[in-house]
């Protein structure tokens, strides 16, 4: 758990509320959370949905675990700790963007349960859309865009998720999408499916 190391803040509340943005904007102001191992398609996915959204008015956004680590979150590695601090960064910056009316989507690995729930918790229930990519570690391990998997089986990536380090699989996400069997329309056409019917969009 992070400390709270300043102190003398006060919380400033603002005159224009959440439910204002969704209103301006004729949106739900959401987190959707794509999860699962490198090479699920993660990050196709989430712009493969911006772009859907986007052609139908709405705002989104896409949070990409390598791009935020170009920025925010430069000064940190892959250590349990690090990936840790690294998804509550993202759950909170993630919130910003849900509390402004946005659809934000992440585009993690967030190999763990804890911090994934701990993301959830810190929206209101209906805000949190979890997405399981599921694909078998072969699959994933086939295509290998970024040639990571090559690198981690020969050692030169150590804690690397599915080889050296641990994924654990969501236990009840909203969505499941299993990326070896649906292409890239099909999984946007799900997601997009579900925001529709519990009227997120």
């Amino acid at each position: 758990m992070t400390i709270q190391k300043a102190t003398n803040i006060t919380w400033h509340k603002g005159e224009i509320t959440k439910k204002d943005r969704e209103a301006f904007l004729h949106q739900k102001g959401i987190v959707i959370w794509l999860t699962g191992l490198s090479g699920s398609g993660k990050s196709t996915l989430a712009r493969s949905l911006e772009k859907r959204l986007f052609r139908e008015g709405k705002l989104s956004f896409v949070l990409d675990g390598d791009n935020i680590r170009h920025g925010l979150n430069k000064n940190l590695g892959f250590s349990p700790e690090d990936r840790e601090e690294n998804i509550r960064r993202i759950g909170e910056v993630a919130k910003l963007f849900s509390d402004s009316g946005i659809i934000a989507m992440t585009a993690f690995i967030s190999p763990y349960r804890a911090d994934r729930d701990r993301a959830r918790r810190l929206l209101k229930k209906g805000e949190f859309v979890e997405v399981f990519l599921k694909v078998p570690l072969e699959t994933a391990e086939e295509r290998d865009p970024k040639g990571l998997y090559k690198k981690a089986r020969a050692g030169e990536i150590q804690e690397f998720t599915g080889i050296s380090a641990p994924y654990e699989e969501p236990l009840n996400p909203e969505i499941i999408i299993d990326t070896s069997e649906k292409n890239i329309k099909e999984s946007t056409d799900i997601i997009y499916n579900y925001l529709k019917e519990k009227g997120m969009i």
